[in-house]
């Protein structure tokens, strides 16, 4: 049984096994990450795991944030890149912002299928089954608070009212969630991705459309 190499430093050994887990939820999603698969791909022993995790579920919590991560990064980069494009104008500015969160959003989602299906276990505490959950309650999720800030900016631009900002964001993650979660693992599952990528695109604008209305 492989032993913890001594190149390892306290913290090193807990980012590894993290990564470790990204690599076996890349393909396998959340029911992959197991401690024995993470370490022997870290090349350590079983219980080396348990220096860092207290048991399996942490381990899952871990490796599900950094998924996570991965997917406010992923929108960050399409906000950015459409913000640059809209120019000075603080309106279009905005409205670009609440399309890159969305289109980003569905982007992660197609193109990591296994990963966007551990973060979202970011989001639900009550996930059942055998796959533990993990809870947000002390923290916003960075790829919710995306969505916050986004509408904020909408309307600190006008583009939005006051009054229809009030809990807009549950209309707007309900429908790019939703189109994300029956494309990577719904009656859409399977269809090519420019097609999904066009028909998700169709769905954020919708979003955007209804916001500006309000």
């Amino acid at each position: 049984m492989p032993q913890v190499s001594p190149s390892y430093h306290h913290g090193d050994l807990r980012a590894a096994l993290v990564e470790a887990g990204l690599d076996l939820a890349r393909t396998g999603g959340p029911a992959a990450v197991a401690v024995r698969e993470a370490t022997r791909i870290a090349g350590v022993s079983p219980a080396s795991a348990y220096r860092h995790f207290a048991d399996h579920r942490a381990l899952v919590v871990a490796v599900a944030l950094a998924a996570q991560d991965r997917l406010a990064s992923t929108m960050e980069a399409r906000i950015s890149a459409l913000v640059a494009d809209a120019g000075g104008d603080t309106a279009d500015a905005a409205v670009a912002r609440l399309r890159g969160v969305g289109l980003g959003y569905i982007e992660f989602a197609l193109a990591e299928p296994g990963w966007f299906a551990l973060a979202l276990l970011t989001f639900d505490p009550g996930a059942a089954g055998a796959t533990p959950s993990v809870s947000t309650a002390d923290a916003v999720p960075p790829p919710f608070q995306l969505l916050l800030d986004a509408l904020d900016a909408c309307m600190e631009a006008g583009v939005l009212s006051p009054e229809g900002r009030v809990n807009a964001e549950w209309p707007c993650w309900s429908a790019v969630h939703g189109f994300a979660d029956i494309a990577t693992r719904g009656p859409l599952q399977g269809q090519d991705n420019d097609v999904l990528s066009t028909l998700g695109e169709h769905v954020v604008d919708r979003i955007v459309a209804g916001v500006r209305s309000r």
